[in-house]
């Protein structure tokens, strides 16, 4: 029979060897142990504790600053600027006073070295492509708006005379001889007469001379005979309107030229195309007035 003491002695010895062979006390009221067998063998998954619950999350807040630009990687080529094609304004067959204007300023320029007629033609689109060749323009001949306001830029607004020249071509510079007095200043180089008096010009006309082997005679002479109804005696050819001299030489009216230009030439005198101005020109001139032909 166990006494008191042997019974605390034992139960004391039974929990050093529970210690020493890694055994644990659990509380009465603790639940197995995890991986622990229960007898017969069978293991038994303890069953886990339900989580406390969570509290949310409190909503963060929404930031203000702006959303970050995604870059695009991708290549876009520039775009290439349009120039506004040029607007054609005149061109081969046209015939109006633009194109009058036209040549006036290309003539002021020395493009265009007759007389404006106001029809387009082959000599104008010839005249408007040297222009644009020197000026840097594409020599298409034809006048539009980059020409046009180039040749505006480089001229002035052409005078009625200018429109309309009493002239083929440009008179010539007078000769010094022609600046004084009463005057027909005739110049073989432009074919030209002007009537002056004073160094002023009155008039101006086209001219015919002389073939190489009846040539019209240069110098300074004096009007010494008029006759308003002459014909050659040499030639007996109508000569009117004649102012002569020089022998036999003078200024006078041809109808010969009138027809054909300058593909004819006369027999030394100076042939006037225009029967209108040579005959005012008559009716001015007086004998002793001042003849000078020059180059």
């Amino acid at each position: 029979m166990l006494t008191k003491s042997g019974l605390c002695r034992g139960l004391a010895t039974a929990a050093v060897l529970a210690v020493s062979v890694g055994c644990t006390v659990q509380p009465a009221n603790s639940g197995p142990v995890a991986d622990a067998k229960p007898a017969g063998g069978a293991r038994v998954t303890p069953t886990p504790e339900p989580a406390e619950p969570s509290e949310p999350a409190e909503p963060s807040e929404p930031s203000t600053a702006p959303p970050r630009p995604i870059a695009d990687t991708r290549t876009t080529p520039a775009p290439t600027p349009s120039a506004a094609k040029p607007k054609t304004l005149m061109a081969s067959g046209a015939e109006s006073e633009q194109v009058r204007e036209l040549q006036a300023r290309l003539r002021q320029i020395g493009h265009f070295d007759r007389s404006p007629t106001g029809y387009y033609g082959s000599v104008t689109v010839t005249a408007v492509s040297s222009f644009q060749g020197k000026r840097g323009l594409p020599r298409t001949g034809a006048t539009d708006t980059d020409t046009w306001q180039k040749l505006l830029g480089m001229t002035r607004k052409p005078t009625r005379d200018e429109l309309r020249p009493p002239t083929t071509k440009p008179v010539a510079k007078p000769d010094p001889r022609c600046m004084t007095g009463r005057v027909l200043c005739i110049s073989k180089n432009s074919r030209t007469l002007s009537w002056m008096i004073d160094g002023t010009v009155k008039s101006s006309m086209d001219v015919r001379f002389g073939s190489q082997y009846t040539p019209t005679r240069e110098g300074t002479f004096e009007v010494y005979w008029k006759s308003r109804h002459h014909v050659s005696t040499l030639y007996d050819t109508p000569m009117p309107y004649a102012m002569f001299f020089s022998g036999g030489q003078a200024v006078h009216y041809s109808a010969d030229f009138a027809a054909r230009g300058y593909s004819g030439a006369s027999h030394g005198c100076v042939n006037v195309r225009d029967e209108k101005k040579i005959a005012s020109l008559f009716g001015q001139v007086r004998n002793g007035d001042k003849v000078v032909i020059y180059w």
